[in-house]
Parts: structure tokens; C-alpha cells; sequence
């Protein structure tokens, strides 16, 4: 079971080496998704069948989604690779918040685009992600 971000970031990088030996990981983060994290922890139980935990990276090349293990947060099966070019106009509504912070992100096949909870733990990669994807720094 992975517990250290680092951890984490290096199971990523070698899921994107696997499909992709020419891409590079450059910021990889853990997200929750669904309403605020505040409203579903008090669903309890109820509310992990409406959330899915993904690893979103950018790479040289791609925005990179991978499921990610509800109890061993070890990254998954590939869900979806945008070229970096596209994922720019997909991302909307980046709210940097003190302890969940969040953004809305136009998954191909869905039909609004979908809310990702990033925790204070990963708001430092949240961070570089956001300009890497955007080319726009991320507002306070």
C-alpha cells in the first residue's frame, strides 16, 4: 500500500512507461471526485458508490487519468489520454482552496465536465499542473 506521495508518483511514472516509454511524467496529483469531500464525508459509506479516485498527470505529451485504489491508492488501469494541446480547453472553475481544492475537467464521453477534489496534500502539484495544462498561473 503506498502511503508516501512519492511513492504514489513513482507507481504513476512507471503505468505511464508501461503504455508510453517515450512520455515523461512532469506532475502527477490524487483527486476524489464529486461534490465537496466536506458533504460526502458525511454521507458516510453511502457516498463512496458515487465517487471515483483517480491519478491525473501531465506528461510531455498527454494529460494521463488513471484509476486509483480506493484502499491501496496504487494507480490502476489507463481511463483516458488527452493530448496536451486539447486538455488546455478542458479544464474550467480552478478553485485553490486552504484545505480542498478544486476544478472541473471535460472528460471525453461525458456530459458536463467533472468535478476533481485535489486535498491540501497534493495542492503543491495541483500547483504546477494547472499552468503546465492551462499555460495560466492558478488564482489564489
Amino acid at each position: 500500500m503506498a502511503i508516501r506521495k512519492s511513492t504514489m508518483q513513482e507507481q504513476v511514472a512507471q503505468a505511464i512507461a508501461e503504455i508510453n516509454p517515450a512520455d515523461r511524467p512532469i506532475v502527477t496529483f490524487h483527486t476524489v471526485t464529486g461534490p465537496s469531500p466536506w458533504l460526502m464525508d458525511n454521507l458516510g459509506l453511502l457516498a463512496q458508490a458515487f465517487v471515483k479516485y483517480y491519478f491525473v498527470t501531465v506528461t510531455e505529451q498527454a494529460v494521463v487519468f488513471h484509476k486509483a485504489g480506493r484502499m491501496t491508492a496504487r494507480p490502476k488501469e489507463l481511463v483516458v489520454a488527452i493530448p496536451r494541446q486539447e486538455a488546455a480547453g478542458l479544464v474550467s472553475d480552478v478553485r485553490r482552496k486552504p484545505l480542498w481544492s478544486s476544478l472541473r475537467f471535460q472528460l471525453p464521453g461525458e456530459p458536463k465536465p467533472t468535478r476533481l477534489n485535489v486535498n491540501r496534500y497534493w495542492r503543491a502539484e495541483l500547483d504546477q499542473w494547472v499552468p503546465a495544462v492551462t499555460g495560466q498561473p492558478i488564482a489564489a
